[in-house]
């Protein structure tokens, strides 16, 4: 029995909204860009009282059971640091400052929220947030400094700007640019800063 018109008309209607689904479902699991850098060399060099920024510097965090350590006063990661040889430690996407109790350090950090990184121009007063020393240590502000997509399974930086108090008391202001190194192979921490090393609050830049 040949196939009646209105059913041929309402096949291809049907078909066309097969496809048309495919199609959005398949671009909305396709995973999306991401910005990536390749790791920063290390070469600690100390900056005396400058103020120096803004500063992009990548950390390849990647191996799940190693700190990586950071020091402002040099602007690089440095090696098996002393207990205040260190400002910031790295480990997959967990961050932490040298501060808080089990730490020699005096940091902590504050959470800006988003704001512009240049409008930033000092280092607020008030209670700064140290870390938490444990089998898995943590800052309770630095916990955050990212989302998870659950469809695309890649961490986006949240658009905020942190305060970080170093290890010797002094400030930098850094916001979050990426967790890819290139080929989008996860690990590798961006992030953009601006230290006083002259001991006072002034961020500007």
């Amino acid at each position: 029995m040949p196939i009646s018109k209105p059913v041929l008309i309402a096949g291809a209607v049907t078909l066309a909204l097969a496809l048309g689904a495919a199609v959005l479902v398949s671009s909305t699991l396709r995973r999306p860009e991401v910005p990536t850098w390749p790791p920063s060399p290390a070469g600690p060099r100390e900056v005396g009282g400058a103020r120096v920024g803004p500063v992009v510097y990548t950390v390849d965090a990647s191996a799940p059971e190693v700190w990586r350590y950071f020091d402002f006063s040099s602007g690089s990661l440095v090696e098996s640091p002393g207990p205040l040889g260190w400002d910031l430690a790295f480990r997959r996407f967990a961050v932490i400052v040298n501060g808080g109790e089990g730490f020699a350090g005096e940091g902590g950090v504050v959470d800006l929220g988003d704001v512009a990184f240049g409008d930033v121009a000092r280092a607020p007063e008030g209670a700064y947030e140290g870390s938490a020393a444990g089998r898995d240590s943590v800052n309770a502000v630095l916990q955050r400094w990212y989302d998870y997509g659950f469809a695309t399974h890649l961490l986006t930086p949240k658009p905020r700007v942190y305060v970080v108090r170093t290890a010797d008391g002094r400030f930098a202001k850094l916001a979050f640019l990426s967790y890819y190194c290139p080929g989008a192979r996860p690990g590798c921490v961006t992030f953009r800063y601006v230290y006083e090393g002259g001991g006072g609050r002034d961020l500007g830049r």
